[in-house]
């Protein structure tokens, strides 16, 4: 009797343990304002992903613009607020932080940054470029090393002295100024 209630004991816990990892996976797979913009995404959205399939991996609904094949948007319903992506030939192909200042890159970087403080976080890895449209501005590019991500790059857009919005994704839709436009 005491082996059946040794086992009995063993499986709950060995249940119990499993269903806290599952939940805490899960918790964690959601996009959220903790979410780290990365080269290829955020936090479970990938550049080249479907609209569907960011919605599923994000744990979110996705709203906006009327799909079509050029160029449209997409944004989280409810939280977080002030990002988008930018659906290209029917996959995610870009991500846009536009006033959230709680979104980071791995490194720390986020709206209000100091344009030192971006070439500092990435050395040697910041191309930078006159703003098209804010005069004093600048385009700071971060081009990876690796050669795995060659056709990604992250763009921290400035007033000139700090980071006002940034993105990543692929090439060349992360460098369009305009958006869809």
């Amino acid at each position: 009797m005491k082996i059946k209630a040794k086992l009995l004991t063993f499986t709950t816990i060995t249940f119990a343990c499993s269903s806290l990892t599952v939940g805490i996976v899960l918790a964690q797979a959601k996009l959220t304002n903790q979410s780290k913009l990365v080269i290829n995404g955020i936090g479970p959205v990938q550049v080249g992903m479907t609209v569907p399939q960011a919605a599923k991996a994000a744990g979110i609904r996705l709203v906006g613009d009327k799909p079509n094949n050029n160029c449209y948007y997409v944004k989280p319903q409810g939280e977080p607020k002030d990002i988008g992506f930018m659906v290209t030939q029917g996959r995610i192909s870009r991500v846009d932080v536009w006033k959230n200042n709680k979104i980071t890159t791995p490194k720390g970087a986020k709206i209000g940054d100091s344009e030192a403080r971006i070439k500092s976080l990435y050395p040697g890895q910041i191309k930078v470029t006159l703003h098209k449209y804010v005069q004093g501005g600048h385009y700071l590019t971060f081009i990876p090393k690796d050669r795995a991500e060659k056709n990604y790059r992250v763009l921290f857009e400035t007033d000139g002295k700090r980071v006002t919005q940034f993105k990543s994704g692929k090439l060349p839709e992360v460098e369009f100024v305009e958006g869809c436009s």
